[in-house]
């Protein structure tokens, strides 16, 4: 079964201002994760979601810091099946209730398999 996208991650440098202009202008909602350094904003009509995260400091503005991200159940499970087909997904990282790994597309793209969804 293929995942669905259910979250795209930017990373900014001002998150406040980021999520607040998606808020006023898009009708975004946010979510309350309890993390400094994570909103997330969901949108009004049902869909992908997004996460905005804490930028680091060799980002520079204007240039391209998006992540896709694909729930699946199980992480480890996932990433084996892709790496049978030549996907090659790093370590997997626990974050808090929920784990992910990352990749990059064929264009160098970051993607992230996640159980996140079940979390948020």
């Amino acid at each position: 079964m293929n995942p669905p996208i259910s979250r795209i991650a930017l990373y900014v440098h001002d998150m406040e201002k980021v999520a607040t202009f998606y808020e006023q202008h898009f009708g975004f909602t946010r979510t309350n994760t309890g993390l400094a350094d994570k909103f997330i904003l969901a949108p009004p009509s049902g869909g992908c979601a997004l996460v905005i995260l804490q930028a680091s400091k060799g980002h520079k503005s204007g240039q391209s810091c998006v992540k896709i991200v694909f729930d699946v159940a199980d992480v480890a499970a996932f990433k084996a099946e892709r790496a049978k087909e030549g996907l090659a997904f790093g370590a997997i990282h626990q974050g808090p209730g929920y784990e992910f790994a990352n990749a990059r597309d064929p264009a160098k793209n970051l993607i992230q398999i996640s159980s996140g969804h079940l979390r948020d």
